[in-house]
């Protein structure tokens, strides 16, 4: 399961992976946070998703911070309140009982754009409420996910990407190496992730979007760019470790918690 921010994330955030889990028979599903079911997005949102195998389109119906038109008579994902989104995030996680969740990264997905960062602040939240019984009672019964990933970009990587970027003014956000779990070559199923990311029609055009600016390269650009994915894996579970009987230092082990300096 994919929690996104907009239409288009999807593929440009894991199209390979979602592609390579549909070839092999799992069961895939997106949840898009922004944009009205019944736009010109969603219809393009439900082109894309049929090229990946991932079913039909889960949206929220919450509008775009920078394009409020995108969902009439709908507040923006960032001015709903936190609990509200959140509950909607754990009714499909119950719904769904994926084994494994992406969504964006703490950056803001290159662009820190502010859909990307706040989908990412409810996603962390769902993924653990939806475990709990006593919260959303309302909303299916509780399930916890295996593992949750975020996708994203390490700085030793950037390439070509960096570039394509700045020379628009968007701002790029990247993760320190050491913080990558996962490196995946979705070369095989590249095509396929690209013909997704160009169903979304309405990005391909102009000069500022990433699908426009993906458009305007050289094929075997696209291919570097597109061709690997990076993940840092989240625990979805407390981690197993020694109870301790006191907050502070012990004297065998001071510095079994991390000294921040305060």
């Amino acid at each position: 399961m994919a929690v996104v921010a907009h239409p288009d994330d999807e593929g440009l955030l894991a199209g390979g992976v979602l592609a390579q889990y549909a070839a092999a028979g799992a069961a895939i599903a997106v949840v898009t946070a922004t944009w009205a079911p019944d736009s010109h997005r969603a219809a393009e949102l439900a082109d894309a998703l049929a090229i990946l195998g991932a079913g039909k389109p889960r949206m929220l119906g919450y509008a775009d911070a920078r394009v409020p038109q995108s969902a009439p008579g709908r507040p923006r994902l960032l001015d709903a309140p936190l609990d509200e989104v959140v509950g909607l995030l754990v009714a499909h996680i119950r719904a769904l009982r994926p084994d494994s969740i992406i969504t964006h990264d703490q950056y803001g997905q290159l662009t820190g754009h502010p859909d990307h960062l706040h989908t990412h602040r409810a996603t962390l939240l769902a993924v653990q409420a939806a475990g709990l019984p006593h919260l959303y009672p309302d909303a299916g019964e509780p399930w916890t996910p295996s593992a949750l990933f975020l996708a994203t970009h390490p700085k030793s990587s950037l390439g070509e990407l960096g570039p394509l970027l700045t020379r628009v003014g968007k701002a790029v956000h990247c993760a320190p190496d050491e913080q990558i779990t996962a490196r995946l070559d979705v070369s095989a199923v590249l095509a396929t992730k690209w013909a997704a990311i160009c169903a979304h029609r309405s990005q391909t055009e102009g000069q500022r979007a990433l699908p426009a600016l993906l458009a305007s390269v050289s094929d075997d650009v696209r291919h570097r760019i597109l061709a690997t994915e990076w993940y840092t894996r989240l625990e979805t579970r407390p981690a197993p470790g020694p109870v301790l009987d006191t907050l502070g230092p012990q004297p065998s082990n001071p510095d079994v918690w991390t000294n921040s300096g305060t």
